[in-house]
């Protein structure tokens, strides 16, 4: 008998130690599901600068629940002049925790109401680059002294206008590690050449008529002769502005070929990403 019950009490000796070790293994794991992800909290605040003794006006976003700096963006509005829709597009860049500046480069926060104004004060820029370019850096200033921002770290957006410009600063040397151009005119004031640093993604519409398949032949031309690292997307069935959900009742109005297109936005806004991602990538 008492062999037997020293048999039993071993084995449920051995039993109870097995299940306390399998219970210390199994606590890791509790603490790994229980994982808590903060909330994004962005901080969007008007900025006022200048260029030449031309007050700018801008909007600067960043989440505030990230700590430390984080790479800043330039984000360039449309001919129509610095919008909401420009300040919606910061936001969405600081929803991805970059801090993100949309910048004024007609002065005054001036917007256009007609086609006309718009083709006025984008030509006044574009046709005298020192002044765009000193516009530009006064944004750029402010940017990397945002206090979140790391100033070795910049990248710049735009749309339509804004496309241009910031393909155009890229060109002129401007201290940029990587551009992104939306329905963007590539015939520019200063073409690729070597003082271009920075990675380059283009995505137009396919169907867009304010971008000539000879100007994108010769915009691919040059930058592949300077070794460029960029690309080159073209949505099918995508026309002018394809990215604004506003473009619609504007094409409509001004009987302009306007149009947004859902799924050209989304594959561009992932290729944005892509770019933004393996440039700032550690």
């Amino acid at each position: 008998m008492k062999k037997q019950f020293k048999i039993k009490n071993t084995l449920l000796i051995a039993t109870l130690a097995l299940g306390a070790f399998t219970s210390c293994k199994e606590k890791p794991k509790e603490k790994v599901e229980d994982v808590v992800t903060k909330e994004v909290k962005l901080e969007g605040s008007e900025v006022t600068y200048s260029a030449d003794s031309t007050e700018m006006k801008g909007y600067i976003v960043y989440d505030k629940n990230i700590e430390g700096k984080r790479p800043g963006i330039i984000v360039v509005h449309e001919w129509w002049g610095h919008n909401d829709y420009t300040r919606e597009r910061a936001d969405m860049l600081a929803d991805l925790g970059y801090t993100a500046i949309a910048i004024d480069m007609y002065g005054d926060g001036k917007q256009a109401a007609h086609p006309q104004d718009a083709g006025k004060f984008s030509g006044m820029v574009m046709q005298n680059i020192d002044v765009a370019k000193a516009r530009f850096d006064a944004a750029l200033e402010v940017l990397k002294n945002n206090p979140s921002v790391d100033s070795t770290k910049i990248a710049a957006v735009g749309y339509c206008f804004g496309g241009s410009v910031v393909l155009t600063m890229a060109n002129a040397g401007e201290d940029l590690d990587a551009v992104a151009a939306f329905h963007s005119g590539v015939q520019l004031p200063i073409m690729p050449n070597d003082k271009l640093k920075a990675k380059v993604l283009v995505a137009n519409g396919a169907d867009d008529p304010f971008v000539s398949p000879e100007s994108v032949t010769n915009f691919k031309h040059a930058m592949d002769s300077v070794h460029a690292d960029y690309e080159y997307v073209s949505y099918p069935g995508a026309k002018h502005a394809y990215t604004s959900k506003g473009a619609d009742a504007l094409g409509k109005k001004f009987e302009l070929p306007l149009e947004y297109n859902a799924e050209a936005d989304a594959k561009s806004w992932v290729a944005l990403q892509d770019l933004l991602n393996k440039t700032f990538s550690k």
